[in-house]
C-alpha cells in the first residue's frame, strides 16, 4: 500500500498518523496552527475530518449527545467543521510543507469535495464501517482506503473488506474503541490479531483513542503497520476530542518509539548474529581440566567440566566426545583441554 511517496506495510517502517480532527473547533487558524505543530513534531501524514453536517446527519441527531459531551453531535460538528474554502487552505498549507493530506468523509458530499482535492487516500471512521452504501462510493474512487473497526464485529467488518476488493482498493483495518478517552482495559491489543487472522490481505494498524501513546507503542510490537492518534498543539483548549489527543512531545516520542521497536523487532528468525561473537567467545564455556592431568588418564564429568571463556576446541555441542578418552599429554588444572590433548 503507498499513500503519496510513502510505502505502508509490514516490511516498511511504521507510519504515524497525526489526527487533526476538530481540535480547531471550526477555525481555520487553529487548524494550520495545530497542522504545523504536528509538522515540527515529525508527521509526515496529517489527517482531517470532512464534515458537510446538513449531509452527514438528519435533524434527529440534534437530540442525539456523545458521551463526552453535553452538546448535541450536530451542534458539535456543525460548530467544528471547515467550510470547502478553508479545507482546501489547510490541504495546500500542509501540501506545501511537503507533508501528505488525508481525510475522512462522513457523507457523498464530503466524498465529492475530497475527490476535488485530489487526495491521495480516504479514511473511513468507525461509524462508517458498516455503512456499506458510503463505503462503496469511496471505494469506487479506486482510492487507497483506511478503515478504523471500531464498534464493529468481524461478522460487519466483512463486507466493506469485500467491498475494497471488488474495486481493487489497497486498504488497511484499524483495530480501534469509540470511547473518548479509552481506559486501557477497554483498547484490547490483541484484536490486532484477530484482525490479521480473518483479512490476512489487510495492512493492520490501531485507531488510539486512550489518553497516552503506550498502547500506540504496544501495537507496534505486535505488528501494526500504521497508528492513527488524535493530535493537538496544546491540551490547554476545550475540544470533544481533547482528552484523546498527544501534544507536541507525546507525538515526538511516539514516532521516535515506533522507529525504535520496528528496529528492535528483529527477524522472526531466533539464533545468534555476527555482532554477538566477541560476547559470545568469553561468555559461552568450554572444557576445562578441574585438577592437573596426567599422561593417559582418561577423561571424564569428574576431572573436567565446562568454564568460560567460550574458544575451545570442545564446547556445549561437542564435549561429550571427550569422555573415556585417554590424554595423550598432561594438562594443567583449570586450563583448556585442546584437540591436539586427546
Amino acid at each position: 500500500m503507498k499513500i503519496g511517496n510513502i510505502n505502508i506495510g509490514i516490511k516498511h517502517k511504521p507510519i504515524v498518523i497525526a489526527e487533526l480532527g476538530i481540535n480547531h473547533n471550526g477555525s481555520i487558524e487553529r487548524a494550520i496552527k495545530i497542522a504545523d505543530a504536528a509538522i515540527k513534531s515529525g508527521a509526515k501524514i496529517i489527517k482531517h475530518q470532512t464534515h458537510i453536517p446538513e449531509d452527514e446527519m438528519s435533524l434527529e441527531a440534534k437530540k442525539i449527545k456523545p458521551g463526552n459531551s453535553k452538546k448535541n453531535i450536530f451542534d458539535i460538528i456543525k460548530n467544528c467543521s471547515l467550510n470547502e474554502e478553508d479545507e482546501f487552505k489547510l490541504m495546500k498549507y500542509i501540501k506545501k510543507k511537503n507533508r501528505i493530506f488525508i481525510s475522512t468523509p462522513f457523507s457523498r458530499k464530503a466524498v465529492d469535495r475530497l475527490i476535488k482535492f485530489k487526495i491521495p487516500a480516504f479514511k473511513i471512521g468507525s461509524g462508517e464501517c458498516n455503512n456499506y452504501l458510503l463505503v462503496e462510493y469511496i471505494a469506487k474512487q479506486k482510492k487507497p482506503i483506511i478503515l478504523s473497526t471500531g464498534m464493529n464485529s468481524i461478522k460487519s467488518i466483512k463486507p466493506s473488506v469485500k467491498i475494497f476488493e471488488k474495486y481493487k482498493n489497497p486498504y488497511a483495518l484499524l483495530h480501534c474503541t469509540n470511547i473518548y478517552p479509552t481506559p486501557p482495559h477497554l483498547i484490547r491489543l490483541d484484536d490486532l490479531k484477530i484482525l490479521k487472522k480473518h483479512f490476512p490481505k489487510a495492512i493492520i494498524g490501531l485507531s488510539d483513542h486512550s489518553s497516552n501513546i503506550y498502547s500506540s507503542l504496544g501495537a507496534i510490537a505486535l505488528g501494526a503497520s500504521i497508528v492513527e492518534k488524535h493530535f493537538v498543539d496544546t491540551k490547554k483548549i476545550k475540544g470533544p476530542d481533547i482528552s484523546a489527543s498527544m501534544d507536541q512531545d507525546e507525538l515526538k516520542e511516539l514516532i521516535f518509539g515506533v522507529e525504535q521497536i520496528f528496529l528492535s523487532k528483529g527477524s522472526n528468525n531466533k539464533k545468534p548474529v555476527k555482532e554477538e561473537i566477541k560476547t559470545i567467545n568469553f561468555a559461552f564455556a568450554s572444557a576445562v581440566a578441574t585438577k592437573n592431568l596426567l599422561q593417559g588418564e582418561k577423561l571424564s564429568l569428574k576431572n573436567f567440566f565446562l568454564k568460560r571463556p567460550g574458544i575451545g576446541d570442545f564446547r556445549i555441542h561437542n564435549y561429550k566426545k571427550l569422555i573415556g578418552k585417554k590424554l595423550k599429554k598432561a594438562v594443567k588444572k583449570n586450563t583448556l583441554i585442546k584437540k591436539t590433548d586427546i
